[in-house]
Protein backbone atom coordinates (compact mmCIF):
# COMPACT_ATOMS: atom_id res chain seq x y z
CA UNK A 1 0.00 0.00 0.00
CA UNK A 2 1.29 2.88 -0.78
CA UNK A 3 0.42 6.59 0.72
CA UNK A 4 -0.39 9.93 -0.31
CA UNK A 5 2.77 11.45 0.77
CA UNK A 6 4.76 8.92 -1.13
CA UNK A 7 3.39 9.38 -4.28
CA UNK A 8 3.25 13.48 -3.76
CA UNK A 9 7.64 12.44 -3.04
CA UNK A 10 7.54 10.33 -6.58
CA UNK A 11 5.82 13.33 -8.54
CA UNK A 12 8.32 15.92 -6.44
CA UNK A 13 11.63 13.73 -7.57
CA UNK A 14 9.77 13.42 -11.50
CA UNK A 15 9.54 16.98 -11.70
CA UNK A 16 12.81 17.76 -10.14
CA UNK A 17 15.06 15.84 -12.71
CA UNK A 18 14.05 18.40 -15.10
CA UNK A 19 13.75 21.79 -12.56
CA UNK A 20 16.90 23.41 -11.27
CA UNK A 21 17.90 26.50 -9.61
CA UNK A 22 20.81 28.60 -10.63
CA UNK A 23 22.47 31.57 -9.22
CA UNK A 24 20.44 33.78 -12.04
CA UNK A 25 17.13 32.04 -11.82
CA UNK A 26 16.87 30.26 -8.07
CA UNK A 27 13.80 27.76 -7.60
CA UNK A 28 11.10 29.12 -5.73
CA UNK A 29 10.16 25.48 -3.96
CA UNK A 30 6.63 25.58 -2.38
CA UNK A 31 5.71 23.23 0.61
CA UNK A 32 2.18 22.41 1.73
CA UNK A 33 1.17 20.85 4.90
CA UNK A 34 -2.14 20.24 6.57
CA UNK A 35 -1.85 23.90 8.34
CA UNK A 36 1.03 26.09 7.07
CA UNK A 37 2.18 27.19 3.91
CA UNK A 38 5.94 27.32 3.00
CA UNK A 39 7.94 28.96 0.14
CA UNK A 40 11.89 28.81 -0.29
CA UNK A 41 13.99 30.36 -2.67
CA UNK A 42 16.98 28.15 -3.29
CA UNK A 43 19.97 28.28 -5.39
CA UNK A 44 21.29 24.52 -6.09
CA UNK A 45 24.30 24.85 -8.02
CA UNK A 46 26.13 26.39 -4.16
CA UNK A 47 23.01 24.35 -2.38
CA UNK A 48 21.82 27.25 -0.57
CA UNK A 49 18.63 28.90 0.38
CA UNK A 50 18.62 32.98 -0.56
CA UNK A 51 15.05 33.34 1.22
CA UNK A 52 12.56 32.26 2.80
CA UNK A 53 8.60 32.96 3.83
CA UNK A 54 5.78 30.83 5.84
CA UNK A 55 2.75 31.33 7.59
CA UNK A 56 4.65 31.37 10.58
CA UNK A 57 6.46 34.48 9.73
CA UNK A 58 5.52 36.96 12.22
CA UNK A 59 4.52 39.71 9.08
CA UNK A 60 1.99 36.82 8.12
CA UNK A 61 0.90 35.67 11.30
CA UNK A 62 0.01 39.15 12.42
CA UNK A 63 -2.59 40.31 9.73
CA UNK A 64 -3.70 36.24 9.36
CA UNK A 65 -7.65 36.57 11.37
CA UNK A 66 -8.31 32.69 11.00
CA UNK A 67 -6.42 29.63 10.12
CA UNK A 68 -2.98 29.88 8.62
CA UNK A 69 -4.29 26.83 6.24
CA UNK A 70 -6.48 29.39 3.93
CA UNK A 71 -5.87 30.47 0.26
CA UNK A 72 -5.60 34.04 1.55
CA UNK A 73 -2.83 32.99 4.22
CA UNK A 74 -0.97 31.53 0.89
CA UNK A 75 -1.33 35.09 -0.75
CA UNK A 76 0.36 36.36 1.92
CA UNK A 77 3.50 34.22 1.64
CA UNK A 78 3.74 34.86 -1.81
CA UNK A 79 3.56 38.03 -1.52
CA UNK A 80 6.60 37.96 1.15
CA UNK A 81 8.30 35.76 -0.69
CA UNK A 82 8.43 38.14 -4.05
CA UNK A 83 9.26 41.14 -1.58
CA UNK A 84 12.16 38.98 0.24
CA UNK A 85 13.23 38.31 -3.28
CA UNK A 86 13.33 41.19 -4.86
CA UNK A 87 15.49 42.72 -1.77
CA UNK A 88 17.64 40.10 -3.03
CA UNK A 89 18.10 41.09 -6.27
CA UNK A 90 16.48 38.30 -7.62
CA UNK A 91 13.47 38.83 -10.33
CA UNK A 92 13.66 35.67 -12.48
CA UNK A 93 12.62 32.23 -10.65
CA UNK A 94 11.60 28.73 -11.42
CA UNK A 95 8.63 27.28 -10.12
CA UNK A 96 8.61 24.15 -7.87
CA UNK A 97 5.40 22.95 -6.76
CA UNK A 98 6.71 20.51 -5.04
CA UNK A 99 4.37 17.33 -6.46
CA UNK A 100 1.44 19.02 -5.80
CA UNK A 101 -1.16 20.53 -8.01
CA UNK A 102 -0.97 23.80 -8.89
CA UNK A 103 -4.45 24.60 -7.32
CA UNK A 104 -5.47 26.07 -4.51
CA UNK A 105 -2.63 27.44 -1.97
CA UNK A 106 -0.13 26.18 -4.23
CA UNK A 107 -1.62 28.39 -6.92
CA UNK A 108 -2.05 31.25 -4.64
CA UNK A 109 1.31 31.55 -3.56
CA UNK A 110 2.40 31.85 -7.67
CA UNK A 111 -0.14 33.97 -8.43
CA UNK A 112 1.01 36.31 -5.42
CA UNK A 113 4.43 36.16 -5.93
CA UNK A 114 4.04 36.60 -9.68
CA UNK A 115 2.11 40.23 -8.55
CA UNK A 116 4.61 41.19 -6.51
CA UNK A 117 7.16 41.19 -9.32
CA UNK A 118 8.93 37.95 -9.80
CA UNK A 119 8.67 36.39 -13.13
CA UNK A 120 8.18 32.75 -13.77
Amino acid sequence: MINRRALRLRRHARSRRRIEGTSSRPRLCVFRSSRHMYAQLIDDSQQRTLCAASTLDPEVRGSLGGSPATVAAAKMVGELIGKRALAKGVQQVVFDRGGYQYHGRVAAVADAARAAGLQF
